[in-house]
């Protein structure tokens, strides 16, 4: 078997048969598989000598690069042979090739919108850039650069994108040493000499790709972005620096970024606590709520949260528990005047009293902890059923996809005799669902203690996920825990 040694000649690593004669060429060379590349990989010995180490990370670095090359290849060469498949089912052209960036996401462990990316990247790689993908191949290029410069010549056609590619010639090693911005700019200044006009386009397009996203952060945090045109952006800013400016100077306590903070959050909400009225939902045992027991919780739409934490936001609402924890910091400096302190007290009761919490119970099965079934003889998911599945789901079924759920759908089709029930039922965002109609995918849920989602795509291959776990039960894998097998 072939193996990866260190060859000190070169001062670098190469695939070499396992005795030192001439690596085999041509029809006499034996047939080398992709597992045995992994395991050459694998069975690398460690060296100990600081060069030999930094020639290891270039060497594995460059093999990285072109194995992305070979993944790009591979995904054009799927577009292709699915498209040919699907015409000659009798696909109409218009929709061929749909579900073909779904398999490439699952078979890369990615997310569709993800997937979706990586075969237009290999479409533009392999049909347009040759260029750029020779640098990617060899080595010059990594993956995410190659990235860059498909992007800043998404907008120009195939005639300018290609002359673009000869322009930069990115496998002679123009971009060698060059970071992420010399590159960007390098390939802005090409497409905008090529085509200004179809440039300038995409700039006035820009302003209508605007929104706003939320992820989540660390400890109980969240990252709210928006994407904005410059000039909105940037008054936006300013407006939240002018404001904290003037609360400092009037002489708030909280830092710089904080009062901007919760500037944005007043302005945006129309409270000082930017929560009022709402229904939060919080899935946490009964020890955790009346017991104080330390089982974290899980908030919908955010993930695993503080046992505590999420004590404090059902009883006290989170404006007043963070008020508190801000008080308490500032305590170190000096007693708060009576007056203020009274008033503070008075403030925290009174956003309290408006602080609205709507505490659902979800009852769970004794053994398997796994939530009730509710039945139901409608095709339409009925709202407290579709409401118990985004609990149990939380995020998108489809194995790699954490995207919010937007649909509630059968699992087996309706037409095809699935019923309407929890067992049947799983959340999905708007592309996945759409996804699995195409020809050839198929879904089921086979009996298992947890929810379990298995999906075939058209090659046969077999996808599956599980529920999350449920706060209080720790016999199942992890969140978005899956596996896939080959046909």
């Amino acid at each position: 078997m072939e193996r990866i040694r260190d060859r000190h000649t070169s001062g670098g690593f190469a695939l070499w048969p396992a005795n030192d004669s001439p690596r085999p060429t041509g029809s006499s060379q034996r047939d080398f598989t992709l597992a045995d590349l992994v395991s050459a990989v694998g069975s690398l010995p460690p060296s100990t000598k600081s060069s030999e180490l930094i020639n290891e990370l270039r060497a594995l670095e460059d093999l990285k690069s072109a194995i992305s090359a070979r993944q790009a290849k591979a995904a054009v060469a799927l577009d292709l042979a699915q498209r040919r498949e699907q015409a000659d089912a009798g696909v109409p052209a218009a929709e061929q090739g749909r579900g073909v960036a779904a398999q490439v996401a699952l078979a890369r462990r990615e997310s569709p919108n993800r997937g979706s990316r990586l075969l237009g990247l290999a479409k533009a790689l392999v049909t347009e850039m040759p260029r750029t993908m020779a640098a990617l191949e060899t080595g010059q290029l990594n993956e995410w650069r190659a990235t860059l410069l498909v992007k800043e010549t998404a907008c120009l056609s195939v005639e300018d994108r290609c002359a673009v590619d000869e322009e930069l010639a990115a496998d002679s090693g123009t971009f060698n040493g060059a970071g992420d911005r010399v590159i960007i700019a390098a390939a802005k200044a090409a497409a905008y000499r090529r085509d200004p006009r179809s440039v300038t386009q995409r700039a006035s397009h820009a302003a209508s790709e605007r929104r706003v996203s939320l992820r989540p952060a660390p400890d109980t945090m969240t990252i709210l972005t928006a994407l904005l045109p410059v000039a909105q952006g940037v008054a936006a800013y300013a407006a939240l620096t002018r404001h904290a400016d003037s609360a400092r100077s009037s002489g708030d306590s909280r830092l710089r970024g904080q009062v901007m903070a919760d500037a944005l959050v007043e302005r945006v909400t129309g409270t000082p606590g930017g929560i009022n009225g709402v229904e939060v939902q919080v899935v946490m045992t009964d020890r955790t709520l009346f017991q104080g027991d330390a089982e974290p919780a899980r908030l919908k739409g955010y993930g695993i949260v503080p046992a505590e934490w999420a004590r404090a936001l059902l009883t006290d609402g989170a404006a007043g528990r963070e008020r508190r924890a801000g008080s308490e910091e500032q305590a170190g400096s000096g007693p708060q005047p009576g007056s203020q302190a009274r008033g503070q007290r008075d403030l925290d009761a009174a956003e309290r009293e408006e602080f609205r919490v709507m505490l659902r119970r979800l009852y769970t099965a004794p053994g398997s902890n796994e939530l009730l079934t509710i039945d139901s003889t409608s095709r339409i998911f009925p709202q407290r059923l579709r409401r118990f599945i985004e609990v149990r789901d939380d995020t998108c079924r489809t194995p790699y996809c954490d995207a919010p759920i937007r649909h509630i759908d059968h699992i087996v089709p309706w037409h095809d005799g699935g019923t309407t029930n929890l067992t049947n039922g799983a959340g999905l965002c708007e592309a996945c669902n759409h996804t699995k109609e195409n020809p050839g995918w198929s879904a089921e849920a086979p009996s298992a203690d947890v929810h379990t989602l298995e999906l075939r795509t058209p090659t046969g291959h077999l996808y599956q996920s599980k529920a999350p776990p449920l706060p209080g039960y720790n016999g199942v894998a992890p969140p978005g825990a899956m596996r896939d097998k080959r046909p």
